[in-house]
């Protein structure tokens, strides 16, 4: 006790006023020593002087150096900061918090003080405040001055007390297996059991039954933002976020939470802001894929396949304020009715909206994955065959259909010196001379040079050379009997 009393005592002392004090009990005990004579009247009004000085001093330094703490805009601002930065040596402040992204940054127990505080907010960031008995409001990018009492709504995480940021960007969000995790493409270590544990758990985020009772599930991918103002508006501090900041959103998005049974451990978790969109599009898979066969997912009907009409229906039903019922079998009805979507509406009142929602990367059980393969290898060898057969047939019908027109041709060329039928009768190799002559000169303008061609046209020469040969010794064989 007396030790703390003292470390209390030797602590004022080394602030202005006792630095004051000190510096006055020096002066006299100097004055003293060397028999200056005084009056300690005289010397309790100069230290009073002093005191009010250094008051004045220190209360105008500090509000002016103040103003360069944070960047206010407005006079109310300019004493807040300048309250907070005079109190910030006293147990009585406030929390000091910066929120980044969504996130709350703060020194261990920051959040815990109850005094004046100051949260700064980045053009991304929001927080709701509240007090012991009500919810304060909203609060957007800029800087926010929290009075007495004031704290930013937490809840509840892994047995600790966590502010609840919200971050206005645009957001990802991907559930269900990866694409690394098929597998016939990478079938599970058995010596990693921890591996094909995670691998099930990714599985199991989106898995589901199809009309004809097969597993499957699919990586799903959700765009999501807080609602956003129709256009930009200043926050209460006069910050303009290019997120278009909506404080009724953000409200919603905080205390409006929404609350989930879980059957496996049987009891109600509240849901973060940033989950609901994952469980409201993963129970609209569910609810969809349930209505199909196997087969319907991967058949096109209207330019779309059954997994991108299931997509769509997604889509309609988180972003649109009505939607077009379907049947027991995945189609509308002849006279297609409409309903208002749960699921939009559950969106609008958190304060949250769904841009795009993407199916992809569908994943089957193992053994009916690999049992699909199998079946597919054996259709696409079938096809492979049948086509090779198509291939030869066509080849044959090609073959003989340019061996045809080449026979016509070959007989037009070889026969075109015999169309006249008044023609006088032809010796033999007057004949021959006339067929082989047209089918050379043939040779000689339709092919080119070759060792074929020439071994052919020497061939047509020779049997020409005879012809002529014997048509001259005929001639002359004809003119000896006639002499």
């Amino acid at each position: 006790m007396i030790r703390k009393g003292l470390s209390a005592f030797f602590a004022e002392l080394q602030k202005p006023y006792g630095i004051v004090v000190i510096l006055f009990l020096v002066w006299h005990g100097i004055i003293w020593w060397f028999s200056i004579p005084f009056t300690w009247l005289g010397s309790l009004f100069v230290l009073g002087v002093d005191l009010i000085a250094t008051f004045i001093m220190l209360e105008g330094l500090t509000y002016f150096f103040s103003q360069f703490v944070l960047p206010i805009q407005n006079e109310k601002d300019r004493q807040e900061i300048y309250t907070r930065v005079r109190d910030f040596e006293s147990g009585k402040r406030g929390p000091i918090l910066f929120v980044k992204n969504g996130r709350v940054i703060k020194h261990e127990h920051e959040d815990n003080k109850r005094g004046k505080g100051v949260i700064v907010l980045d053009t991304a960031s929001a927080v709701v405040l509240r007090t012991d008995t009500e919810i304060v409001g909203p609060v957007g990018p800029g800087i926010r001055f929290t009075k007495e009492n004031e704290y930013i709504i937490s809840h509840t995480k892994n047995g600790k007390e966590e502010p609840i940021g919200v971050d206005l960007r645009t957001q990802w969000q991907f559930i269900g297996p990866h694409a690394s995790d098929q597998p016939l493409l990478n079938p599970f270590p058995t010596s990693n059991p921890k591996y094909a544990n995670e691998v099930e758990r990714r599985r199991k985020q989106t898995v589901g039954l199809t009309r004809d009772g097969f597993e499957i599930s699919a990586t799903i991918s959700i765009k999501f933002n807080v609602r956003r103002a129709k256009r930009v508006t200043p926050s209460e501090s006069g910050v303009k976020s290019q997120f278009r900041y909506d404080p009724s959103a953000v409200r919603d998005v905080v205390t409006r939470q929404a609350m989930h049974l879980d059957k496996t451990e049987n009891k109600v978790i509240r849901l973060e802001w940033k989950e609901l969109p994952a469980h409201l599009v993963v129970n609209l898979w569910r609810e969809y894929i349930r209505k199909v066969k196997l087969e319907d997912l991967f058949t096109t009907s209207n330019s779309m396949s059954g997994l991108q009409h299931i997509e769509e229906m997604i889509r309609q039903r988180v972003c649109k304020p009505e939607v077009v019922i379907l049947n027991e079998v995945g189609r509308p009805d002849v006279a297609p009715r409409k309903q208002g979507s749960r699921e939009y509406q559950q969106l609008e009142e958190r304060g949250l909206e769904i841009t795009e929602v993407r199916i992809h990367n569908v994943m089957f059980d193992h053994e009916m994955d690999k049992a699909r393969v199998e079946q597919w290898n054996a259709e696409w060898t079938k096809l492979a065959k049948r086509e090779e057969e198509l291939l030869k047939e066509t080849q044959v019908l090609v073959e003989t259909s340019a061996r045809n027109d080449a026979l016509k041709k070959f007989a037009k060329v070889a026969s075109q010196r015999f169309n006249n039928p008044l023609a006088p009768h032809q010796d033999i190799y007057t004949t021959i001379q006339n067929l082989i002559e047209p089918i050379k000169e043939n040779l000689l303008t339709e092919n080119r040079a070759n060792n074929d061609v020439e071994a052919e046209l020497r061939k047509l020469d020779e049997i020409l050379k005879w012809a002529i040969t014997n048509k001259q010794d005929l001639i002359q064989r004809n003119a000896g009997g006639e002499g």
